[in-house]
């Protein structure tokens, strides 16, 4: 049996991130890939058994991967907004420093492989975001609220931004960057919705 090549299965992977992050699911074969990464067909079947042992391999790295960059720094017994704000400034390092992984995982969505992704990162996060929201209910800085609600609301703005970053344009077509000021007064009102207010 030909022996592994650590920077050879790394390139592939890099590779292959990119071309599915670019191009598709629908578009990505393993010929393409063996080609764009100056190896033959047969070296990729060393490290993997099939495209599909492949992609759900990348998959789950690409979970944990993810749950390592959103829980850095982060601590479930934080104050709410420093909490939720450390998780966005996460993501912004995530969303900003590793385009190709994030649009990677924007396709995955239109897959089955995005439950394997999901699975992964949920397995990490899940106890500690659940702790986290737990916490400020407890305090009184958030009403009760379910977790797919709480998401929709804290983090589902983000990605929109990012979607509309990463295509160039905005609703009305005309270009489109995001800037910091402007992912930090989304954050102010997305704080807002969430906090209980005074008085």
């Amino acid at each position: 049996m030909r022996a592994r090549s650590l920077d050879k299965e790394n390139t592939v992977k890099e590779n292959a991130i990119n071309m599915i992050g670019q191009g598709g699911l629908e578009n990505f074969s393993i010929n393409k890939l063996a080609k764009l990464s100056k190896v033959s067909v047969a070296t990729i079947y060393i490290y993997y058994k099939d495209k599909d042992d492949l992609i759900f391999q990348l998959a789950t790295e690409q979970g944990n991967e993810f749950a390592d960059l959103i829980l850095k720094d982060f601590n479930p017994n934080m104050s709410f907004e420093d909490g939720l704000r450390q998780q966005w400034a996460n993501r912004y390092q995530q969303m900003m420093h590793r385009k190709a992984g994030v649009m990677f995982m924007f396709r995955l969505k239109e897959s089955p492989y995005y439950r394997d992704f999901l699975r992964v990162l949920m397995e990490r996060m899940k106890q500690q975001l659940h702790l986290f929201l737990e916490n400020a209910i407890e305090r009184g800085e958030i009403d009760p609220l379910p977790m797919e609600t709480y998401w929709s609301v804290a983090h589902a703005p983000l990605y929109s931004l990012f979607k509309f970053h990463y295509d160039g344009s905005g609703l009305d077509g005309e270009p489109y960057e995001l800037t910091e000021s402007i992912f930090w007064q989304a954050f102010g009102l997305v704080l807002r919705a969430l906090q209980k207010q005074s008085g």
